[in-house]
């Protein structure tokens, strides 16, 4: 809601947003925060443009992308649905421990952390979509 009030007091035609209001197997009544936002878009004749896939996928631009590039990963590979998670390689083995800080401290949040905090981690498997279902596929 925040971004649709700066771009309303910015007199904006548009935004551009990575994820839409309307889910397949989502609830599709308007209620509630979905509501509050769609009215002040519909009110103000503000367009929401909202491009799902192609910001994951993209190689160079794409959120993989840039996740992988500010934790320091280098891409190797793909992997789940339309190849939209990656597998990469740390520059230099480290502990699960010190990989969980550098994740908190470039994303400014605290990761959850599963696993033993000595083990060395030198392959990362990452997806800034939907890849809850592809655990399997990453391991």
């Amino acid at each position: 809601l925040a971004l649709i009030e700066a771009a309303i007091e910015a007199r904006a035609d548009a935004i551009l947003v990575h994820h839409g209001y309307f889910w397949k197997g989502e609830d599709g009544r308007v209620v509630g925060q979905k509501h509050a936002r769609l009215k002040q878009l519909l009110t103000h004749d503000l367009n929401l443009f909202a491009y799902h896939l192609p910001l994951d996928a993209h190689p160079d631009l794409g959120n993989n992308a840039q996740l992988g590039a500010l934790l320091g990963i280098s891409p190797q590979g793909r992997f789940g649905d339309d190849e939209l998670g990656w597998i990469g390689a740390l520059a230099a083995p480290t502990t699960l421990r010190a990989f969980a800080q550098t994740v908190s401290a470039r994303l400014n949040r605290v990761p959850l952390v599963i696993g033993e905090e000595d083990r060395p981690v030198r392959t990362v498997g990452w997806c800034t979509g939907g890849a809850q279902g592809w655990f399997d596929a990453a391991v």
